[in-house]
């Protein structure tokens, strides 16, 4: 089959690259345009869009399908879309250009959390188990009929980036074998049922930390938001990043927010008990021990993160 691929990030490329792989005519990749990265600020395109550049594949480049890049994408004539954390709404004219319609690789299992951001609340939600599906793409939020699933456990201390590229690779072979078996007419969609949750997009004040919290939530949404937007919180009225965090069930009693010195690890208060702070990042500078940072300060027993 001729396949027009949509995606943008990183967890996008395992499942680019293996359909490649299977011996799918590629006729063009989709993805997000250039974007500002880092410090510098230095335009830099999608991983999806460096990826296809090697592989020699076409691409266009869009932050919305409009009645233009619909023209491009008819031009390239799909029989079949893959689309993967594109970034961006497929409109209901553009959903029927591809004779197989678009088939997207989703990281959950639906119906549960539907939506942009799925791992990040499953971690943040204390779940066990995840998956990835592979679905028809309807004009509804992640509600077309499915065609395959796997499960994924959660590991104790999995951040959302280390679920995601797990979740990356095993969906990247789903995916293949979806578009396979509806290649060989072998493949049916089944309807969703089941609970329903939804997944929005995690925003910047959403990674904020909640000392008054217990510290089991603390910690899932720590690791929610782990690598981006990144976990934060505030002192002296400037932003700290929180990097990993460690359970301290023997430390009570200790004012949530408040630091302690505890055999030379940085534990902080909570709602319940306490928690070691492995790392952090203070305003304008980098990620680094938290014991490092702690030493610099005339009284760390006196520093309270809002």
């Amino acid at each position: 089959m001729r396949v027009l691929f949509a995606g943008t990030p990183e967890v996008a490329v395992p499942s680019l690259d293996a359909l490649r792989s299977a011996g799918f005519d590629i006729v063009g990749v989709l993805t997000r345009p250039d974007a500002a990265l880092g410090r510098k600020r230095v335009i830099t395109p999608s991983p999806v869009a460096a990826r296809a550049q090697e592989l020699g594949i076409p691409v266009i480049k869009a932050a919305k399908i409009t009645a233009e890049v619909s023209q491009e994408i008819a031009a390239l004539a799909p029989d079949i879309a893959a689309i993967v954390a594109y970034g961006g709404l497929v409109p209901a004219a553009a959903l029927t250009i591809p004779q197989h319609g678009w088939i997207n690789l989703h990281f959950s299992l639906l119906p549960a959390w539907r939506g942009a951001a799925p791992v990040q609340h499953s971690v943040m939600n204390g779940d066990d188990i995840t998956g990835a599906s592979t679905f028809l793409l309807e004009s509804g939020l992640d509600t077309g009929p499915v065609y395959g699933t796997l499960t994924e456990e959660i590991r104790r201390t999995d951040t959302s980036g280390e679920l995601l590229e797990r979740l990356s690779r095993s969906g990247a072979v789903l995916l293949t074998q979806t578009l396979a078996a509806i290649d060989a007419g072998e493949a049916f969609g089944v309807p969703q049922s089941g609970d329903i949750t939804l997944a929005p997009k995690i925003t910047i004040d959403d990674a904020r930390l909640d000392w008054k919290q217990p510290a089991l939530a603390i910690d899932r949404r720590c690791r929610a938001v782990t690598p981006e937007p990144g976990a934060w919180t505030t002192w002296e009225e400037k932003t700290i990043k929180i990097g990993a965090l460690v359970m301290r069930p023997d430390v009570r009693d200790l004012e949530p927010g408040r630091l302690q010195i505890v055999g030379r690890k940085v534990v902080i208060g909570t709602g319940s008990h306490g928690l070691e702070i492995a790392q952090l990042q203070p305003a304008g500078k980098k990620m680094m021990a938290a014991a490092d940072w702690a030493r610099g300060l005339p009284a760390p027993e006196s520093v309270v993160f809002l």
